[in-house]
Order: structure tokens, then sequence, then C-alpha cells
């Protein structure tokens, strides 16, 4: 059984902070996370949203634009393409959480460990 100084239970902004901060500081850490790193911001609110609304602003400058004297012929949304975006976003920076943990020595356990826990 894995012995650790700090066990945070979630992967969200909250969590992973707290991990890297308790390595920091040089406690030997493992954060729980069922789903993945990054919590609801990252992986299905506030970035994902935001990405698909910067696709959605570039759109309407383009709409706009021969109001500025440049004439745009012949743009289509291809909406496959602005989830894709998203999503290689959402990957990137969920990535770069998880070099994060390694460069820290932060493990990561993926899964429900709801019934693994015993008292101190």
């Amino acid at each position: 059984m894995d012995k650790y100084d700090v066990v945070v239970i979630g992967g969200g902004p909250g969590g992973y902070v707290a991990a890297i901060r308790a390595a920091q500081l040089g406690g030997k850490v493992c954060v729980i996370e069922k789903g993945h790193l990054g919590g609801t911001c990252l992986n299905r609110g506030c970035i994902p949203s935001k990405a698909i609304i910067t696709s959605m602003k570039l759109l309407s400058l383009i709409k706009s634009s021969s109001s500025f004297g440049i004439d745009v012929q012949g743009y289509q949304i291809n909406f496959p393409k602005v989830i894709s975006r998203k999503d290689e976003v959402v990957l990137k920076l969920r990535q770069g959480i998880g070099g994060l943990f390694k460069a820290k020595k932060i493990d990561l356990k993926n899964g429900d460990y709801s019934n693994r826990f015993r008292a101190a």
C-alpha cells in the first residue's frame, strides 16, 4: 500500500493547485480523480465554451469585414473543425497539468476510490 503525506480528492483547479503546492513543499502527494484532470471548467465548462465562442467571434468579424474595407467571399462554417479545435485546446491544457504532475512526482489515481479509504 502506498503511503502519502497528502491525498487530494479531485483534480480540478483547487485540487491540482493544492497538489502541486504540497509537492513543492516536499510532500509525497497523490491525487484521486474519477474523470479527467482539470475539472468541470477545463473539460466541460469555461475553456471549451470559450474556445467555441472564439471561433464564433471570428465568424462575426468576417461577416462585418466589408465595413472595414475587406471583402471576404465564400466563407463557411466547418462545425466539426470548430469542435476539433476545442478538443485540441482542452487536451493540450489537460496534458499540461499532467506534465506538472510528472515533474513534481505527483501520483494520479484515476477512478472511484471512495471504498478504499480508512482512518489514519
